[in-house]
């Protein structure tokens, strides 16, 4: 069944200090998916996003707007639009958005975990 999902009428939530926006967009209630769920995140100028290591399950991270850092491990790599990571089970990140001055970064998260 093929559901038409409006982000635009998602519930938008700040996250705390430093933690930026998030509205989940794909989940059980909004269009019956058991196994992922995915949510927009906004981050401003010294925002950060931690995708937090799971046991099972699978990230997908994909900048769409703005710039800012990811951090892998020690390293920091300046990420933009189109750049995307994937996250195996066990495996965590930090997205920071930009540094200073820029507009925010909005980026898609996609988590997929069996049941």
């Amino acid at each position: 069944m093929i559901t038409f999902i409006d982000t635009g009428a998602c519930e938008w939530k700040t996250l705390g200090e430093g933690l930026g926006e998030a509205a989940e967009v794909v989940n059980r209630s909004l269009c019956g998916a058991k196994q992922i769920r995915a949510s927009l995140r906004w981050l401003g100028a010294e925002e950060r996003f931690e995708a937090e290591p799971l046991s099972g399950g699978h990230q997908l991270i994909y900048v769409m707007e703005g710039s800012g850092t990811v951090v892998l491990g020690e390293k920091e790599y300046e990420v933009g639009p189109g750049a995307g990571l994937y996250l195996g089970p066990g495996e965590g990140e930090a997205l920071r958005g930009p540094d200073g001055w820029g507009g925010p970064l909005k980026a898609f998260h996609l988590i997929g975990e069996p049941q």
